[in-house]
């Protein structure tokens, strides 16, 4: 099906989620590892608009945007489907990653560089985000039904980053105690024998949040 790069930063979900993608449906890929202080000229050549990872190469044509990416991905390699068949719970699926990357993840990302009094009206805010999809995937186990699906992949944000970045900078939102659902369905993908041989290194990234981070807490 022809040569597939991805260009990426390797701390970040939206890369990851594509790669996790590719190696689903089993697709041979080349890693470009992009410096965002100093992107090269074919991040910018291939996603001129906001310049940013990821951007997936696919025979020379570049498609950028992770959650365009993803669909992508699932409509070029026919094999394990990513998105579900029905009409209805595809739409689903793609308002709760809609929901994922428009909402906690820019709640997230406040959080961690709020100081001061701040920091309680940010918690507060994620939390609530939180309870909602809480709420949504109650008792669902993995969201793509009996098998890793494409809103499982988009909310690696919540159930492998988040629970970093608060041992990173040592505030506690995302708790089993407060979110026992978010925790169960969390254990079933962390379980998972996909997930275990092929997420990143758990401790590589409390390292390197914690050294971003840490001083300016």
């Amino acid at each position: 099906m022809g040569e597939v790069k991805v260009h990426r930063m390797w701390r970040s979900p939206f890369s990851w989620r594509v790669e996790l993608a590719l190696k689903l449906k089993g697709v041979d890929f080349e890693i470009i590892e992009e410096d965002l202080k100093n992107k090269s000229d074919l991040l910018i050549e291939y996603n001129p608009v906001h310049k940013k990872i990821p951007v997936l190469v696919h025979d020379g044509k570049p498609v950028v945007e992770s959650l365009v990416i993803l669909e992508y991905i699932d409509e070029t390699w026919k094999e394990n489907s990513l998105l579900p068949t029905d009409p209805y719970e595809r739409a689903q699926a793609r308002f709760w990653a809609s929901f994922i990357d428009d909402k906690i993840f820019p709640a997230t990302r406040k959080l961690v560089w709020s100081r001061g009094d701040d920091i309680k009206k940010a918690k507060e805010e994620l939390e609530e985000l939180l309870k909602i999809f809480e709420k949504e995937i109650e008792g669902k186990g993995l969201l793509g039904g009996s098998k890793i699906g494409y809103l499982d992949l988009v909310a690696l944000l919540i159930y492998f980053w988040i629970p970093i970045l608060q041992e990173s900078v040592g505030l506690q939102v995302l708790t089993r105690e407060k979110f026992p659902g978010i925790y169960s369905w969390s254990d079933a993908l962390l379980g998972h024998p996909f997930m275990k041989e092929n997420l990143p290194n758990r401790d590589d990234f409390v390292t390197s949040f914690r050294a971003r981070f840490a001083p300016s807490s």
